[in-house]
C-alpha cells in the first residue's frame, strides 16, 4: 500500500512542475490542429481524385 501512495505522492509532486498553456495558446494550437488537418485531408482527398481518374481512363483505355 506505500507503494501506492508514494506512486501517487510524486506523481503530484511532477504535475505541479509542468508548465501548462494559457487559454489563449490553448486555443490558437486547436485552431492551427484544425486547419492543418483540414489542409491535409483536402490535398490527400484532391490525390485520391486524380489516381482514381487516372486508373478509371487507364483501364478502359482512353489515356493511351
Amino acid at each position: 500500500m506505500e507503494k501506492i501512495f508514494n506512486y501517487f505522492k510524486a506523481s503530484f509532486a511532477e504535475i505541479k512542475k509542468v508548465s501548462w498553456p494559457t487559454r489563449k495558446e490553448t486555443t490558437q494550437y486547436t485552431i492551427l490542429v484544425i486547419l492543418l488537418s483540414l489542409a491535409v485531408a483536402l490535398l490527400l482527398g484532391g490525390l485520391d481524385y486524380v489516381f482514381n481518374f487516372l486508373v478509371q481512363k487507364l483501364l478502359t483505355r482512353q489515356i493511351l
